[in-house]
């Protein structure tokens, strides 16, 4: 259940407190994973309001980016610049970077030139020394907190989370970083911090506030920096921290503890003992861990540690009993009243975790038996791209494939490519060509002016494919002779598709329709459709030369002897209702209305219009 935010707003923050539960960020660069995350991590809070207010995206336009808050969607802005983020939400007072190690240093400049921005994190591994030297001194005159490079960054439990810190949402929950405990901790390590916030869920009523300085030579904030805040802190009641071997950072501490800088229970563990094992120099993960010196050495620390006042344990396998006892002793001395268990909201899945993990099913909104792009390879239905080269099936068999879900002989995807071939063109006259030549020449992109000329595909262009096979189709299924047909036809007052040609006639043939013809006649396994339909052209032309079947009519014809060879009657038909065979038409012709465009375009041709005296102005 949520909790109502009981801590001071930003502006209202104390010296040693960087974050609260009402303390918002800038995420800069786009992080979409790691801003989800912050989300749900806000939600098992119980806060009111997100804690990232806007993304900064340099190399990307503004918009405003969908994100999950608990069960419901919300719209977090994302900018180009930091300036105008800041501009737009004044209470923002922290930045977390994702810019690469190449550009941290100078989205950390960006961030000192933004007044209300006091704590900045380097998330990036392997910032230039120099630079962070450069911008440590600079953040320090500035009175600016930074905290990285090389880090997940921190989390102040039941408020604020800095990107990944802590892991996954179950993570969060299981180390109680959802509500507030007593411990203030700090590491160099960020994945050690994650196991050391599950450790202190263990032994204590858990982490008040933790941090992970970063691994590089120079971080921004030590170690010491952070215990000292914690020092300050009346909300936390003991501190735990973690030092790696290398560096002298750790000797500051032992200072602190010596001059009662740090008075409260201080329970350190100096990681890298194991390096006394190897007869040579060890540099561990970060850049940082390497001892150059015996006093830099995880054994010299540790042992000052111990001497200065801190509860070191033997080794690292120690480390959770010491918290354990240690916590145990101030609940004793009524030092900490132990935090009540909060139960955090259950965070709904994402529908593809939820999805991958078989725990729900989702009705699908399109279905596709097809192809399918998913895996390593495209594949048009059963057949990988690679195979479709491989066996050489050409467009045809992509086509037939695609259309008609299995992959036709030889002799059919050899026809398709001939239907292809015979209607990519028709000369610049016929209605698709001169609407896409008009349009080109009226400055239209190819695209447009394409669309212009297949919107003359129709009953009178081109539509003839599926009338004639629809027309020749049912008079032979009835069982009408084709005297009887063609007579049905004249009585109807209807035109028969496919019969007819404007300039071509029985003594002046269409070589296309020879050429379809003969192979048909050569290559396909029954012909009956296509034998009937010369049967009713003997009858047309008898009556007028050049009503002969024409290459609307024989391919609409002989595709209908094709699918009822490879597919039962009743699936074949059911491909001539749906327009598969006009899908043929528009599919060679777009290939001459492109041509037709890119000629124009080439010629460089003007606006056409039209010429009047090819117009019959007939006013009356």
């Amino acid at each position: 259940m949520a909790r109502k935010a009981t801590t001071k707003k930003p502006s209202d923050k104390k010296n040693y407190e960087l974050f609260n539960r009402n303390t918002q960020a800038f995420i800069y660069n786009m992080q979409v994973n790691a801003t989800q995350r912050m989300l749900d991590f806000d939600y098992a809070a119980g806060r009111e309001k997100t804690s990232v207010a806007a993304i900064v995206n340099p190399t990307g336009g503004e918009s405003l980016q969908k994100f999950f808050f608990g069960p419901k969607e919300v719209l977090i802005p994302v900018y180009k610049s930091l300036k105008k983020a800041a501009d737009k939400h004044k209470n923002v007072d922290v930045m977390i970077s994702f810019a690469s190690f190449r550009s941290a240093a100078q989205s950390a400049r960006e961030a000192f030139e933004i007044p209300q921005l006091r704590t900045i994190v380097l998330i990036a591994e392997g910032v230039p020394e120099r630079q962070m030297r450069l911008i440590n001194a600079q953040a320090k005159k500035l009175g600016k907190v930074i905290i990285g490079p090389a880090t997940v960054g921190g989390v102040k439990a039941g408020a604020f989370k800095i990107g990944n810190t802590g892991g996954t949402i179950e993570n969060i929950i299981e180390s109680k970083l959802h509500r507030s405990g007593s411990v203030g901790f700090v590491s160099k390590s960020g994945g050690l911090s994650n196991e050391a916030y599950n450790i202190i869920s263990r032994n204590t009523d858990g982490l008040y506030e933790g941090i992970a300085i970063g691994g590089d030579r120079y971080p921004g904030s030590t170690l010491l920096d952070h215990l000292l805040r914690y020092e300050q802190d009346p909300n936390v009641k003991m501190l735990v921290c973690l030092g790696e071997v290398g560096g002298t950072d750790e000797y500051e501490v032992v200072e602190a503890l010596e001059t009662k800088k740090i008075t409260k229970p201080l329970v350190m563990w100096v990681t890298g003992t194991c390096s006394k094992a190897f007869k040579t120099e060890v540099q561990f993960g970060h850049a940082g861990a390497k001892a150059d010196a015996e006093t830099e050495t995880a054994d010299a620390k540790n042992a000052a540690l111990k001497k200065a006042g801190a509860i070191v344990p033997n080794s690292f396998d120690d480390y959770a009993e010491k918290i354990d006892k240690t916590f145990n002793k101030l609940v004793k001395q009524k030092v900490i009243t132990p935090a009540p268990e909060v139960e955090a909201p259950a965070i709904p899945l994402d529908l593809n975790k939820a999805l991958s993990a078989g725990i729900v099913r989702k009705p699908a909104s399109f279905i596709s038996t097809i192809s399918d792009d998913r895996g390593e390879e495209l594949m048009y239905g059963h057949m990988s791209i690679s195979e479709v080269f491989k066996k050489d099936i050409g467009v045809g068999g992509v086509l037939s494939i695609l259309w008609f879900k299995k992959l036709l002989p030889s002799y059919a995807t050899k026809f398709i490519d001939m239907v292809i071939m015979v209607t990519a063109d028709h000369g610049p006259a016929v209605s698709g060509a001169h609407n896409t030549i008009v349009a080109a020449r009226a400055g239209k992109d190819l695209i447009s002016s394409l669309v212009s000329g297949l919107l003359c595909i129709g009953p009178r262009f081109g539509g003839a494919l599926d009338g004639a096979a629809q027309q020749f189709s049912d008079a032979f299924d009835k069982e009408l002779t084709p005297q009887e047909f063609v007579n049905s036809m004249k009585q109807k007052g209807v035109n028969i598709q496919g019969i007819g040609h404007r300039i071509k006639s029985i003594h002046n043939p269409d070589m296309r329709v020879i050429i379809i013809k003969n192979y048909v006649k050569k290559h396909f396994k029954t012909t009956a459709l296509l034998d009937y339909a010369l049967e009713v052209e003997k009858l047309t032309t008898s009556k007028r030369d050049n009503l002969i079947l024409n290459v609307d009519g024989i391919i609409g014809i002989c595709f209908v002897d094709l699918l009822r060879s490879e597919f039962i009657k009743e699936e074949a038909d059911e491909y001539i209702q749906m327009g598969a065979l006009n899908g043929l038409f528009v599919l060679g012709r777009s290939i001459g209305f492109m041509g037709h465009y890119l000629d124009q375009k080439r010629l460089k041709q003007g606006l056409y219009r039209h010429p009047w005296d090819d117009i019959a102005y007939l006013m009356e």
